[in-house]
């Protein structure tokens, strides 16, 4: 890892700068693939099935044997972990509903907001390096809490045409109503479009690599709504010489072994603790079976000496870091003053893997400095606020003069003569 003594704001926006894969016109590929599974459909899900996967399958739903063959195959313990980690995110997410609000604005007028259920959503789970059965659960339980009538899920099959057990075993628990084997940017152009085996949906849910990153943001082009723009994973840790450093090269591995495009960072006053972090880091990594992959993501990554900790979250929110792990006495300023964090973790005994996991927060949340202006995936994710209002006929009299003066005043005849000839009615 790089080691960076006091760097000046003047170096702060190239010192900050996300690791990119070089990948030749990402845009290019989802471009082409989007345009054949619009035209060709399910022909062309299982060409890109068989190129990206290497598997032809003869049927990518997933059959109610196959999530039976799968549950059995699950350990009771890990079923046990799965089913409290599900109670934990149901518990934080379910006190995220919220009431009707309502007011009279005017005598007569009365305005109200209730939200409703997005209807038909796509949840996109990676398959990839790790199957990550934990992402079934931060999506599935809120689309179950809000009401969605549609929860479709994608995701890539393993050579031997099969999804993990895990995933399928959590899908079922959350009551997924379609589960695909189809991954990357051929799932997310058919739940864009709708295929014979993939349902067109209205919102896009999940993360990925670069590719399924470019593929959702195509996707609102084609009038389909999506999470956030969801890139590869990161992790911020902000640290004194209270500091355990052993526990901060864990926080800081656990979110390297991702994939070898994630970047972790440490911010510290102390530069004996950047020292000790570095050697510990070095240890646990020697040990890793993933080991390849966060070889690549430390090489990414950064230890950071500041002198002192308002300059320091002054550079961490300006980053804007996805994970964001706060091990200082100074805490509380860290807490009260970060402004752009997807997801904070506070104290020594709070590791980010909590999140990822079990502790009841949502673990989809924006990366590559989104933070700024996207929040992590929550139960509003998958509702819309939509506004009422009825006004009475002492509503319409007090309020319809000002509707007439404005309309006129911008041009819009016939919006004024819509209050205007039921005002005439209710004067005369």
């Amino acid at each position: 890892m790089q080691i960076i003594n006091n760097p000046n704001r003047e170096s702060w926006t190239e010192l900050l700068k996300r690791p990119t894969q070089t990948v030749n016109d990402i845009e290019g590929v989802v471009n082409q693939i989007f345009k054949e599974v619009s035209v060709e459909k399910e022909a062309a899900i299982k060409k890109y099935t068989l190129k990206f996967d290497g598997v032809s399958l003869e049927t990518n739903i997933v059959s109610a044997e196959e999530i039976q063959e799968a549950v059995a195959l699950v350990p009771e313990k890990l079923q046990k972990a799965i089913q409290l980690a599900k109670h934990n995110i149901e518990c934080f997410h379910s006190i995220q509903k919220t009431p009707k609000v309502e007011i009279e604005t005017t005598a007569g007028v009365q305005c109200w907001q209730e939200k409703r259920p997005i209807q038909k959503v796509g949840l996109y789970i990676p398959g990839g390096t790790a199957p990550l059965f934990s992402t079934v659960l931060m999506l599935a339980v809120p689309a179950q809490i809000a009401g969605c009538k549609e929860i479709v899920l994608c995701s890539p099959p393993n050579k031997a045409g099969r999804l993990a057990p895990e995933i399928l075993f959590a899908a079922q628990l959350c009551g997924v109503t379609k589960i695909i084997k189809v991954g990357g940017i051929q799932a997310i152009a058919g739940m864009t479009f709708g295929t014979e085996s993939i349902p067109q949906v209205y919102k896009i849910f999940g993360p990925g690599n670069q590719f399924v990153t470019v593929a959702k943001q195509l996707a609102t082009k084609h009038g389909v709504a999506i999470d956030m723009p969801a890139g590869p994973s990161e992790l911020l840790v902000v640290a004194d010489d209270s500091a355990n450093a052993s526990y901060i090269a864990s926080d800081l591995l656990s979110q390297a072994e991702h994939g070898t495009d994630s970047q972790v960072i440490l911010v510290s006053t102390s530069q004996d603790l950047i020292e000790d972090v570095s050697n510990e880091v070095e240890s646990q990594l020697a040990v890793l079976p993933r080991k390849a992959i966060a070889e690549k993501a430390i090489e990414n990554s950064k230890l950071i000496y500041i002198e002192n900790d308002n300059l320091a979250l002054e550079l961490i929110d300006e980053y804007g870091p996805e994970h964001f792990i706060i091990c200082s006495k100074n805490e509380d300023l860290y807490v009260q003053g970060i402004s752009n964090a997807g997801s904070v973790f506070i104290g020594d005994y709070t590791p980010e893997s909590a999140g990822d996991y079990a502790s009841g927060t949502n673990h989809t949340l924006p990366t590559n400095g989104f933070s700024k202006a996207y929040s992590g995936v929550n139960l509003d994710s998958f509702m819309k606020s939509m506004t009422f209002q009825k006004i009475s006929k002492e509503g319409l009299l007090n309020i319809g003069e000002t509707i007439e003066l404005m309309a006129e005043a911008e041009g819009l005849q016939a919006h004024k003569n819509a209050v205007s000839i039921r005002l005439k009615d209710l004067k005369y």
